[in-house]
């Protein structure tokens, strides 16, 4: 088996509380966006972007997230409202990938969104083949229109994921995978 492939053989995510820095200098990042952005896209829409939240971003951002879940829950327990001000702040980078699908005479939505999800992978992939530890999240605040209009999420715009990406300080045992046998049906 050559690197690469015993590489996605063992690939797994990092939490990223277990992330720590230095992320991608800005030529990785580039080089890591372009090949997250070389996937199947039907009907050459780009039906996705990339919003990256670096530095001082991930603390205001967290922010909002911490107004958010403070709205929704005035009496939560303060360690609880700093974890959730800390969610884009525990890994180095984060990049969000940003699903804009939308109706097209040709090109179903399914596929488009199936585009913007090959996206994340592609960009967790690259990212571990350049040696950084990743994990792709959504988490409560993905879905939180007041969290969305802070990154500047239009409507029809939904949040793929945030791919946290740094090094790892540890990487915990990886977790059992489906057999083949349950997953496989030959015809």
């Amino acid at each position: 088996m050559n690197e690469q492939l015993a590489l996605l053989a063992r690939r797994r995510s990092v939490p990223p509380h277990l992330m720590t820095g230095p992320g991608p200098d800005e030529a990785e990042l580039e080089a890591l966006l372009t090949i997250a952005a070389r996937v199947p896209d039907h009907g050459k829409l780009a039906p996705w972007r990339f919003i990256v939240i670096a530095g001082e971003a991930r603390h205001r951002i967290g922010e909002a997230i911490a107004a958010a879940f403070q709205a929704d829950e005035p009496g939560a327990d303060p360690e609880r409202v700093a974890t959730e001000r800390n969610r884009l702040a525990r890994a180095p980078l984060v990049v969000a990938v940003v699903s804009a699908a939308r109706p097209h005479v040709k090109i179903p939505e399914w596929e488009q969104v199936l585009s913007a999800g090959a996206v994340c992978m592609n960009l967790v992939v690259a990212a571990n083949l350049l040696g950084y530890a990743t994990a792709w999240l959504t988490e409560w605040y993905g879905f939180d229109r007041r969290v969305l209009d802070v990154l500047g999420l239009r409507a029809h715009e939904r949040l793929a994921g945030f791919i946290h990406i740094g090094r790892a300080s540890e990487v915990p045992a990886d977790r059992q995978r489906p057999a083949l046998s349950d997953i496989v049906t030959r015809l």
